[in-house]
């Protein structure tokens, strides 16, 4: 099958990868051309050390390789999704379907990857949200790894199922898109706080109690505009919640970590050297669960740190001391 990639990070060409694996045809596309060139000269991605780059792979930062292709893979940030699909509207058929890999909500409008895709687009062809517990380092070592295929259109999100899965990349379906997008989302905003607590030197207790709360936090949110509150119990939800909450391979857990060891924020993020998305995601979030009044206190917590330069110790004693409450939202007879 004839695929691009469009984004050649980390994750981008990780997946490029497997798709070569599984003999499709495919072309990586970067943004910069000294960035394809590069890949294409030296056959190595900085951002995923010690792995070869397949001899099969292509390499281009022309954006007409969408062109006659039959699945186009989104793997740009999430702050350039919009601006990426409106280039290649000219070029998408009604047969050919999109693939979002991107994490986050876009600021301003609140929408979801998929969302910004489709509106972009024009809706021209279906578009499938792929997500899950995958760190791009792990998957481009072949380590084993199963992620979801989201779409409303079962038969669209059982296609990129078959595109993608092999022995070693399991892939499951589900139509539930709104909980797909929602976790890979927002579990990047819980792993800065998970980062801050590892920083502060607050162990194993704190992070089990964030990770959580937080998950309980984010099934709410999730189940308010329209997803299932079993998606967050799965991959997509507590799996990629765990990965990204207890690993270094995680950009958002290490800047957390600075974080919490004191270093300012923006400082923080620069250190990390790649796009923290749990920065960007932590505003929209919080903008997003007070237009449908839910209570995120957690995100909340995370956006006054990130945002207002509250101090995170003091931040972690005002969770602390929140009215108690049952754990779960039962009635008791």
């Amino acid at each position: 099958m004839k695929t691009v990639v469009l984004g050649s990070g980390g994750w981008g060409t990780a997946l490029a990868m497997l798709l070569v694996e599984n003999g499709h045809e495919v072309t990586l596309w970067s943004y910069l051309e000294e960035e394809s060139r590069r890949l294409r000269e030296t056959g190595e991605n900085p951002l995923l050390p010690g792995v070869k780059l397949p001899e099969g792979l292509r390499y281009t930062s022309d954006l007409s390789c969408v062109h006659g292709s039959q699945v186009v893979v989104m793997a740009t940030p999430s702050f350039g999704v919009r601006s990426t699909a409106e280039q290649i509207k000219g070029y998408l058929t009604p047969d050919m379907t999109l693939v979002s890999v991107s994490k986050g909500i876009e600021k301003g409008t609140s929408l979801r990857m998929t969302q910004i895709i489709q509106q972009a687009t024009e809706d021209r062809c279906p578009v499938v949200a792929l997500s899950g517990p995958s760190h791009a380092e792990e998957v481009a070592r072949g380590v084993p790894t199963a992620v979801v295929s989201a779409c409303p259109d079962r038969a669209a999100a059982e296609r990129i199922q078959d595109l993608f899965i092999n022995q070693r990349f399991r892939v499951y379906s589900t139509s539930d898109v709104v909980g797909v997008e929602l976790g890979a989302a927002l579990k990047n905003v819980m792993a800065l706080c998970a980062g801050c607590c590892t920083g502060m030197d607050y162990g194993d207790n704190t992070k089990a109690m964030l990770m959580t709360r937080g998950l309980a936090e984010m099934a709410r949110l999730g189940v308010a505009l329209g997803g299932r509150r079993e998606t967050f119990a799965g991959l997509a939800g507590m799996g990629d919640l765990v990965v990204t909450c207890t690993s270094m391979n995680s950009r958002n857990y290490r800047a957390g970590i600075l974080i919490g060891q004191g270093v300012p924020v923006q400082e923080a993020i620069q250190w990390i050297g790649a796009v923290v998305e749990g920065y960007y995601a932590v505003d929209s979030a919080r903008e997003l669960a007070q237009s449908v009044g839910v209570e995120m206190p957690i995100t909340q917590a995370a956006y006054e740190v990130l945002y207002q330069e509250r101090d995170p110790g003091d931040v972690v004693l005002s969770l602390m001391r929140r009215e108690k409450r049952h754990e779960t939202e039962e009635t008791w007879l």
